[in-house]
């Protein structure tokens, strides 16, 4: 056997028995996704038994350094795990935005001390992270951020405010960009720094969207004291770090595009339509669900394809607005259809049937998908200028 097909074997054999059977079922609320932190409290015996076991293995994040808490491994032996972690209905043990956009910042920004005191509590789901990016007057022109650090000898003073502030009520550290020379051009005097929302002057509050719930709070700095060994990179040099981040959450959110259920639409569809002749008796729902699988399918392998091309160092730096474009409208549809396929029973908004109506309270979630990391119109301006080359207005 080759070695990829021996750690597919061995890969295999370890999830079966070590992942729990509760985890290999798709989660049954928000809350029934593990996110770690210091106030996180697991959901079941198996949920932590799950995170515990997968974070000594490394394979919270596998493709990270086994020196930070990763599992060490090659692009082609995390393609197998995936595989093998879907087709046994596996549950990721751990999301983060730690894992998904603060980690590749630190691994080709921090410095070693910046580097061994968070990822490992990152992989270990002991810290959740929120993302101070957004304000008020600095959304999509996020170069215009005027939250403010002054210099304080050893420390930042942070004053200002962040808005759209995901999970900020729930997180325990804050990446965030400050402004620290204000008298330079806009994309100029950034930084980037890392503290601790539990520092005296922070506060957030929760802002309701249409679902009946939100993820998204407004954040407030008053004379926040940040130390100044939290600077990541080089002082007012922040916006390279911000912009390579945001190719990751841009990636991330794009990913919500290959997102599946261990239940196909078509059995969700059929359980509420019902069979005609062994196929879904609605035809024009069974032809969408079908254009639908084919699309995911072929995103799925672009995903992977640009993951291939960016190892090698060979991807347009732009590939990120291009699968986050795609994959927000492709995760658009997948709820569109979820709803459909549902029937009447999907709108079900509270009740233990629809577990509190989860599925219309994520289809009407989905609704900022767009928006969110980038608007669409924002990616489609980039995708027209770096990567189709065209001329500008």
């Amino acid at each position: 056997m080759s070695d990829l097909e021996t750690f597919r074997k061995d890969t295999k054999a370890w999830l079966e028995a070590n992942c729990p059977a509760e985890m290999r079922q798709p989660p049954r609320s928000e809350d029934d996704t593990c996110w770690g932190g210091r106030r996180w409290k697991f959901q079941s015996d198996a949920q932590r038994v799950w995170l515990e076991r997968m974070a000594e293995k490394g394979w919270t994040v596998p493709d990270w350094p086994r020196e930070y808490g990763g599992g060490g491994l090659s692009r082609d032996q995390l393609k197998i795990l995936r595989q093998e972690m879907r087709a046994l209905g596996c549950r990721s043990p751990l999301d983060s935005f730690g894992i998904w956009m603060l980690g590749p910042a630190l691994l080709k920004y921090g410095n070693e001390e910046q580097k061994h005191e968070h990822l490992p509590k990152i992989a270990r789901g002991e810290i959740r992270w929120c993302q101070g990016y957004s304000e008020p007057g600095a959304g999509s022109d996020l170069a215009s951020l005027q939250t403010r650090a002054e210099d304080k000898g050893d420390n930042f003073l942070v004053n200002g405010s962040k808005i759209w502030t995901s999970y900020a009520d729930r997180a325990d550290w804050i990446f965030c960009l400050v402004r620290t020379d204000p008298n330079s051009p806009k994309h100029s005097g950034i930084s980037f720094l890392l503290f601790d929302m539990q520092s005296p002057g922070v506060s957030t509050k929760p802002i309701t969207l249409i679902s009946g719930a939100s993820p998204f709070c407004e954040t407030f700095f008053d004379d926040v004291l940040v130390p100044k060994h939290n600077l990541v990179g080089t002082l007012n040099k922040g916006w390279e770090i911000a912009k390579y981040l945001l190719t990751h959450e841009r990636d991330m959110i794009g990913g919500m595009g290959s997102t599946s259920d261990s239940r196909s639409l078509g059995q969700s569809a059929a359980e509420s339509v019902g069979l005609e002749n062994g196929v879904l008796g609605d035809t024009v729902l069974r032809s969408q669900i079908a254009s639908y699988e084919i699309d995911a399918a072929a995103f799925r392998l672009t995903m992977e394809r640009a993951g291939d091309l960016a190892k090698v160092g060979q991807a347009h730096p732009a590939i990120s607005s291009l699968l986050k474009y795609y994959g927000t409208e492709l995760n658009k549809r997948r709820l569109e259809l979820t709803m459909s396929a549902g029937g009447s029973d999907a709108l079900e908004w509270e009740g233990e049937k629809s577990r509190e109506g989860f599925t219309a309270r994520a289809w009407l979630r989905s609704k900022a998908n767009s928006i969110e990391g980038g608007t669409s119109e924002v990616q489609l301006n980039i995708i027209a200028k770096r990567i189709l080359g065209l001329p500008g207005a």
